[in-house]
């Protein structure tokens, strides 16, 4: 696609940049060569006609990149192909039988089983639809996305957007993976740009200026460097063997006349040059200067640049071969995205239903599906513990929002479908189960007294609680216990299990450092740094029953008793 080996060639005038460079102007988009990026992860479900969701993938990605010019404040202009001109016939069957031939294999390769083979097979055999367009345009409409479907090449269309001021409707530059958009003279074109706007950025007006730059195109003027391209071999006319995009730029740069050169090769190469190389040279070199486009302002089909006298003359057959003449309302209805513009058949836009796809795309990323999670206040959790009770806030957020113009980073990818106002946001309170198989959860004072009570007169339960500094703390007998006594002692109970628990949560965090300062850790196994401190506070557990058992007397063993 585009011209061979044109941007290797250019490389010293290509210069990286990214997409916020313009920001607050209007941007070309070479809708066809998003789709087909957009399509290999989605290769293999197109070609064979899936019914599953992941089909719509190329949607994804085409609205993540439009969302991303949006982001930083630019106004995408989306250019789709139209119809196939004649003189590109040639080209586009040869494309055609390709692409039939990898799907065949990848189809015979995916019922050996071999899945990745198939895959790379369907990523060459897929190709973009006009109806797969049509899809994409109902989604840019929904989201007030400027677009235009060219009528016949949508380069030129682009090429034709960039040498209109702004207040008409142009473009400061175009994004695209095609070197056609440079053949055509286009200012300022813009590859290869990646997720995160980062791009490669070509202006022809340097390219011409340079003085010192290698390969020099110092004595080159549009004509002269739009001959060079055709005569490296482009889609509407291959090269003659032993011509490459080298040999052309040092044929016109020797010349410096496009007659010449050509007169030149026909003596070089003989028979090797087909008989009517001449001609198609010609009608290849004025499609890049004369196409056909869309004009908004007149709402009708005219020439990028008027047709000069001489080639008129020249080319006495007619202009069929930039495409035919389609009447003013006809070429509105295919601009406006409503005709298919190879059969001229009305799309069906009745059955396309942007939610829809808007729901596939949102499917594709299971992070940003609907969920729920728990809100707790940390501060509060242990006053409502000592009332036994605890509630949880299960709220229920919908990520479903609209693409919005100035839309963030993290709205790019994966852009939902809408919902009223009223629907983004359900609160329910639903009441926690406590589980009561933790070890620290502190139990009321009445629920101990009973357990005491049934041990028997006996058994007389003893707590007390020694700290570092060999000072003790005491709780006597139950039955000895004024309500007061008793409220003091719950209260002390429940002071000491609070210690416990936070001393616990240190230690857990300390058992699992890993020590990370260095660039070798990283590749070995984490270093387990257990911690020397020692515990704060030791609560043992004292009984007669204990004591003539000999039974060593610890906090588990107290836990283990309640």
């Amino acid at each position: 696609m585009g011209i061979k080996d044109l941007l290797r060639f250019m490389k010293p005038f290509i210069e990286p940049v990214h997409i916020k460079k313009y920001a607050g102007k209007r941007v070309g988009i070479d809708a066809y060569s998003w789709l087909h990026k957009g399509a290999y992860s989605c290769s293999m479900e197109i070609c064979l006609d899936s019914n599953s969701e992941k089909k719509l993938r190329y949607i994804a990605y085409f609205m993540h990149r439009v969302n991303l010019l949006r982001h930083h404040k630019i106004t995408p202009v989306v250019v789709f192909d139209g119809a196939n001109i004649p003189c590109k016939a040639a080209t586009e069957n040869e494309r055609y039988r390709r692409r039939k031939e990898n799907q065949e294999l990848a189809i015979a390769k995916l019922k050996e089983g071999h899945v990745q083979g198939a895959t790379e097979l369907f990523q060459r055999a897929v190709s973009i639809t006009p109806a797969m367009a049509s899809q994409l345009i109902q989604i840019l409409k929904s989201e007030n996305v400027e677009f235009v479907v060219a009528p016949y090449e949508a380069d030129a269309q682009l090429a034709y957007l960039a040498t209109l001021e702004a207040e008409k409707g142009g473009v400061v530059s175009v994004i695209t993976e095609d070197s056609d958009l440079i053949a055509y003279g286009c200012p300022t074109v813009t590859f290869k740009m990646d997720r995160y706007g980062n791009g490669e950025e070509l202006v022809l007006s340097k390219v011409f200026d340079s003085v010192s730059s290698k390969p020099s195109f110092r004595n080159f003027d549009k004509e002269l460097f739009t001959g060079m391209c055709v005569l490296a071999g482009c889609d509407f006319l291959p090269s003659v063997p032993g011509i490459g995009i080298v040999k052309a730029h040092s044929l016109v740069s020797k010349y410096r006349n496009l007659d010449r050169v050509l007169s030149v090769l026909k003596i070089e190469k003989g028979s090797q040059m087909p008989e009517d190389y001449t001609k198609s040279f010609k009608e290849a070199l004025a499609v890049f200067q004369h196409a056909r486009i869309y004009d908004a302002e007149i709402r009708e089909l005219k020439h990028i640049k008027p047709l000069t006298e001489q080639l008129l003359q020249y080319l006495d057959e007619g202009l069929d071969f930039l495409g035919p003449k389609i009447p003013p309302s006809v070429a509105v209805a295919i601009a406006e995205g409503k005709l298919d513009p190879t059969t001229m058949e009305a799309f069906d836009c009745n059955n396309i239903e942007p939610a829809k796809f808007q729901n596939s795309v949102e499917t594709t990323d299971n992070s940003r599906q609907a969920s729920c999670f728990m809100v707790f206040s940390s501060h509060k959790t242990r006053e409502k513990r000592k009332t036994g009770t605890m509630s949880m806030k299960q709220v229920v957020v919908s990520t479903e929002s609209k693409y919005f113009k100035d839309a963030g980073l993290e709205k790019l990818a994966f852009p939902v479908k809408t919902r009223p106002k009223n629907e983004n946001m359900v609160l329910e309170e639903t009441p926690l189960k406590v589980p009561n198989n933790n070890p620290f959860k502190k139990r009321k004072f009445d629920e101990m007294t009973e357990l005491v009570s049934s041990k028997g007169e006996d058994e007389k339960l003893e707590m007390s609680c020694v700290f570092p500094d060999d000072s003790q703390l005491t709780f006597p007998d139950n039955s000895s216990l004024s309500d007061t006594g008793k409220l003091e002692i719950s209260n002390q109970i429940d002071s000491i299990a609070e210690q416990i628990s936070m001393v616990s949560e240190v230690e857990c965090c300390e058992t699992l450092c890993v020590n990370m300062g260095s660039q070798e850790s990283v590749s070995s196994k984490p270093n387990r740094v257990y911690s020397e401190r020692k515990r704060g506070h030791n609560v043992k557990l004292k009984s007669s029953n204990c004591n003539r058992s000999g039974t060593k007397n610890t906090i588990l063993n107290f836990f283990a008793r309640v």
